[in-house]
């Protein structure tokens, strides 16, 4: 079968390890494991993850090392206090897990790309890194006033010279590219990080606060949360960062793709209460601008449509998406992990319908280390026939 679609998806090692740690193992020999499955199931592209919340899966010199996770106030501690607690992570003492998936998988013919979830540093339940414990006050802040427990905020200079720092550590690995997930964001203990109008309750930072005041002669409390001019104000750290981080990146390579993920109008984050009215509202990100200036060259928007507004789908997904970069960069189809061939074909069939040349699969560690049954391997046979 002739391959017109690129087939991709995001892998989380300490995912892969916390749930086949007896199949799989950990160190080398798991990263080898992960991609064969990986590059036996058809993918030609996976995005490897560098940071878990607040933590480096890399040799960082900016971040703790995820060795360090168990001394903190992390999320499975808190999600489930009453059950004894897997250490995975001992594995990861002097253990560089993207310089061996960077090996391996250029070794095996895979694109091995950077995922970088530039917008937290604690996934969701207070894994903090380095920085924001030692930087409380670069911290978001809402409309109240009330600092967020650890998300940085990118309206503070230091922020984006600290993000750009950690982009240019991975830039020392050989990536075939670099993936800025955008939506992985603030403690849920925070929450909601939006209004009813599903704009960000974040954003008041002061340098934010005092450089509106200096240009429309008012406080933004005295405008609307969602007021156009409010929003867009709050939207320029952000671009000012990807601009930088484009910079930086192609200085290196200019073939060195940048691909980024957002929401769209139909997201929830968290527990699925907490609605995000797409990119620019919803995080503050000017997708659109992004694509004009060239910053981007890939974007995607994510879709747990399990947790979704009334009337989202996939294809509203995708279309939004694309009616925003005008053109001007590749769109992904989003795609949660087929279980059958059929949810296989309609997958592609959907990315064939609506223009898309890559699938992007969420996420790798539920198509588990080997198939548990004949549906698994005639699932695994169509997909190898896409992607192989």
């Amino acid at each position: 079968m002739s391959q017109t679609i690129l087939l991709s998806s995001p892998v989380t090692h300490v995912d892969w390890i916390s749930k086949y740690q007896k199949q799989i193992g950990h160190g080398a020999k798991s990263v080898r494991i992960i991609l064969d499955r990986c590059k036996s199931i058809g993918l030609q592209r996976v995005y490897w993850r560098c940071f878990d919340g607040g933590l480096a899966l890399y040799n960082s010199k900016l971040m703790y090392p995820e060795s360090k996770g168990s001394d903190l106030d992390d999320y499975r501690a808190w999600a489930s206090p009453e059950k004894p607690r897997l250490d995975v992570f001992s594995g990861y003492k002097n253990f560089d897990s993207l310089k061996e998936a960077v090996r391996y998988g250029h070794k095996i013919g895979l694109e091995v790309h950077a995922w970088l979830s530039i917008n937290e540093d604690d996934h969701a339940w207070g894994i903090q890194s380095r920085f924001t414990k030692e930087h409380p006050q670069f911290r978001w802040v809402k409309r109240s006033g009330m600092p967020y427990n650890e998300q940085l905020s990118f309206a503070f200079p230091e922020v984006r010279k600290y993000k750009l720092a950690l982009v240019k550590e991975i830039l020392a690995y050989d990536v075939d590219g670099f993936f800025f997930d955008w939506i992985r964001t603030g403690d849920l203990r925070n929450g909601p990080q939006a209004d009813k109008t599903g704009t960000a309750d974040f954003g008041y930072e002061k340098p934010l606060v005092e450089a509106y005041q200096k240009k429309y002669g008012k406080h933004p409390r005295e405008v609307p949360n969602n007021d156009e001019t409010w929003v867009q104000f709050r939207c320029e750290p952000q671009s000012l960062f990807m601009k930088d981080a484009h910079t930086l990146i192609k200085k290196k390579s200019k073939s060195l793709p940048i691909s980024m993920m957002g929401h769209n109008p139909w997201s929830y984050r968290g527990d699925g209460t907490d609605w995000i009215h797409g990119n620019k509202n919803g995080l503050l990100l000017d997708v659109a601008l992004w694509a004009k200036r060239g910053w981007v060259d890939e974007v995607v928007a994510a879709c747990y449509f399990s947790k979704t507004r009334k009337g989202g789908t996939p294809d509203k997904a995708f279309k939004y998406m694309r009616e925003l970069v005008k053109g001007r960069c590749n769109v992904w189809t989003y795609e949660q992990v087929p279980w059958t061939v059929e949810e296989v074909e309609a997958g592609v069939k959907r990315a064939k319908r609506l223009g898309a040349t890559q699938i992007l699969y969420w996420e790798s560690d539920y198509f588990g280390p080997k198939e548990k049954n004949a549906s698994d391997k005639a699932r695994t046979k169509r997909m190898a026939d896409y992607g192989g």
